[in-house]
């Protein structure tokens, strides 16, 4: 019998995925409303190396969903589900989806290559820093970083806009990710 839904690994990657897309998207709005480092004030450190330790392990989770979606893929969503166009506007989110957590994820880590704070993986492992201090070089990738992280945001929210239409359908496409 062929399988019906997603394997129960992929289903666990794609929320805890989700998850760290929220927190990302949150901890970030709080970050920015801290006042600027100084000597006397250090405190930023802990949610800037939070923030960036779920950006490096949120693109292994990714990473590591779309190893499993290429060696076990479901069987294709029933004809009744969605038209062909909508077949097709949901590859495009998907790819987009992960087009976008890459750039995100690779702009934020290049950004804080070209700052004075380092990256210390899960407070275990210190990452290499791939450049000297450069303003000019953070602002950069600061500004991508910023520029495709609203652009995942609006693919996410067209993306839970389909999950819902589905739901709402009850055509099962919704029951596929969830069993």
């Amino acid at each position: 019998m062929a399988r019906q839904g997603y394997s129960p690994t992929a289903v666990v990657i794609h929320w805890l995925i989700a998850v760290c897309i929220f927190f990302l998207f949150v901890s970030s709005w709080w970050m920015m409303g801290l006042p600027l480092p100084s000597d006397e004030l250090t405190f930023r450190e802990l949610p800037f190396q939070l923030h960036k330790n779920l950006g490096i392990t949120l693109l292994a989770a990714l990473a590591l969903l779309l190893y499993v979606r290429l060696r076990h893929r479901p069987a294709p969503a029933p004809d009744r589900a969605a038209r062909p166009w909508m077949h097709r506007l949901a590859a495009a989110d998907h790819v987009l989806i992960y087009v976008l957590i890459v750039a995100v994820c690779v702009s934020g880590y290049l950004s804080s290559s070209y700052t004075r704070w380092g990256t210390t993986l899960w407070w275990l492992v210190e990452l290499p820093d791939w450049a000297d201090e450069d303003e000019a070089m953070n602002m950069l990738f600061s500004d991508i970083h910023l520029w495709t992280a609203w652009a995942l945001l609006a693919v996410v929210a067209v993306h839970v806009g389909g999950a819902l239409y589905h739901a709402f359908r009850n055509d099962g496409v919704v029951r596929r990710m969830l069993r």
